[in-house]
């Protein structure tokens, strides 16, 4: 967990691009990325060397060179402004964009994070501010691999707080719900064709590292299957790809396959039928052309839409077998084009549509107010949906206003998490404010066999959460809204009769007339 002191330090480094003249977040946040990714260049030469001197052997791969040593992080932190200015200017820069063409060390040289700094651009303003924030780097201790992770999390969490060209992340808490509902595991290959920074991907390696850390390092083999063969991220603007992918390499993740893509647009053979788990936050905002789309996502469904075109791209890509929890707009689940219809259909009636939690429209905020929902499916090309579990989501943690200032403290956030391990019932004073853990619990017991799945599956319609049976759903025209199932309970209330209502006015109104007249009196 990031430190107070730590974060000073951060805001320290943020307001002296800013005051140098970076002012765009998004900017700030990419010359970061790339001093990162210089200093972790020099911290793997060290290791090489430090092996090598341990062996006697000279070092396998040396990233730097003969002649190269003045482009390590660790040599020029110590050079003056000036020539530290000019040195990764016109030295480090030109060196990181060539990293990888030549072949070179798997975790830097020939590595996605190499890839994606070939069209590196330098912007340090002067060498006053270069110097300034180099300092200030050199000073924080990134050792652990947690630490740097949750520093890069808060400086990407400002790129929200300012809230410029259009950027907002999923929130992580969302995330961490979604993740642990689809308990991903060392067997899983996980994409994320809209991946942006990569939140989803990383919250799935922080979950298998936490529940499958033994296997996942038992031996050489499954640790290089983590660390490349697990993680697959698509994006098509290339400064969330560099950024995404160092927020997966200061996350433990060595070398996952984050690469450009236009998702909707690029129909990839490779990847038909290839991903175990699919989690995302596809946009869905706009229309596109029939013409620069996918032909076989449109054999799917016919449409210009954008959220039903991305979950005609899950059911591609899935494995049959797999599983997916997206995020998806309301009008998704009752849309009435013929092409919602029809995808609604394919998801209740060839595949397993598993659950839908409906969300507060204030989740997105303050960037948008949309109402969305998760969508949780199974991808089984033979049917097999037979209960579908609703939840209507009223609170997540924070208010539902623009400020989405945080409701729950670390105390209470302990207690629901003790809760959760026991199996006890979430106590009210946290339910109110958050649904999340009572979610997660209500899930676990539909999902278990016996006794708490017949109680989960016999709620009634009145309760936050229930379930309905597919052939209600064929009923209603795959109708997925959770309003068109749930049953609200009527509180009668008694009103005293109207002609009591009448007398008691007409002796306020009497009241009022004396008191008026009184009134008169006294002003003579």
């Amino acid at each position: 967990m990031i430190t107070g002191e730590l974060k000073s330090k951060v805001d320290r480094i943020w307001d002296t691009m800013w005051s140098g003249g970076i002012s765009n977040p998004l900017s700030v946040i990419e010359q970061l990325t790339y001093l990162l990714f210089i200093k972790r260049l020099d911290e793997l030469h060290t290791l090489g060397e430090s092996k090598a001197a341990r062996t006697g052997k000279p070092i396998e791969e040396p990233i730097f060179g003969q002649g190269q040593e003045p482009l390590r992080w660790s040599r020029f932190k110590e050079t003056a402004p000036e020539t530290m200015f000019e040195t990764v200017r016109d030295k480090v820069f030109p060196f990181i964009k060539t990293l990888g063409s030549n072949g070179g060390d798997a975790a830097a040289g020939d590595s996605t994070y190499s890839h994606h700094m070939r069209d590196a651009i330098f912007m340090m303003p002067t060498p006053r501010v270069l110097a300034n924030v180099v300092d200030q780097l050199d000073g924080i201790d990134m050792a652990a691999a947690d630490t740097k992770g949750d520093l890069y999390e808060y400086m990407l969490g400002k790129i929200a707080s300012a809230g410029q060209n259009g950027q907002f992340r999923t929130p992580r808490h969302i995330i961490q719900l979604m993740v642990e509902m689809t308990a991903p595991t060392p067997k899983d290959v996980i994409c994320d064709p809209a991946c942006g920074t990569a939140g989803f991907l990383i919250a799935s390696s922080e979950y298998m590292r936490k529940h499958h850390g033994d296997a996942i390092y038992k031996t050489e083999a499954s640790r290089r299957r983590f660390n490349s063969g697990t993680f697959h991220g698509y994006d098509f603007d290339s400064t969330m790809l560099r950024i995404g992918s160092m927020n997966m390499l200061l996350h433990g993740v060595e070398n996952p396959d984050v690469r450009y893509r236009d998702s909707l647009a690029q129909a990839d053979e490779d990847d038909a039928e290839r991903f175990s788990l699919l989690l995302a936050n596809p946009p869905f905002a706009g229309s596109l052309d029939y013409e620069s789309t996918a032909k076989d996502l449109q054999q799917i469904v016919k449409t210009k839409k954008t959220e039903l075109l991305f979950l005609a791209l899950f059911l591609r890509l899935l494995q049959t077998g797999g599983r997916a929890a997206v995020i998806v707009p309301d009008g998704v689940l009752f849309g009435s084009s013929k092409a919602h219809k029809a995808l609604r259909k394919i998801l209740v009636e060839d595949q397993k549509l598993d659950a839908i939690i409906s969300m507060p429209s204030g989740v997105f905020k303050p960037y948008a107010g949309v109402s969305t929902a998760i969508l949780f499916f199974t991808k089984t090309n033979s049917g097999g949906t037979d209960q579908v579990w609703f939840y209507d989501m009223q609170a997540d943690g924070f208010s539902l206003d623009d400020k989405r200032t945080p409701l729950v403290n670390g105390e209470l956030g302990a207690r629901s998490a003790a809760c959760l391990e026991q199996g006890d019932s979430i106590p009210e004073e946290i339910h109110k404010l958050t649904n999340l853990p009572d979610i997660l619990a209500r899930w676990r017991s539909l999902r278990s066999e016996g006794g708490a799945q017949n109680a989960e599956l016999t709620r009634k319609r009145t309760e936050q959460s229930f379930c309905v049976p597919s052939s209600e759903i064929r009923d209603q025209d795959y109708d997925l809204s959770i309003n068109r199932y749930k049953e609200v309970e009527y509180e009668a209330i008694a009103h005293d009769p109207p002609q009591e209502i009448l007398q008691r006015l007409a002796k306020l109104e009497e009241a009022i007339a004396e008191g008026r007249k009184g009134l008169e009196g006294m002003l003579g």
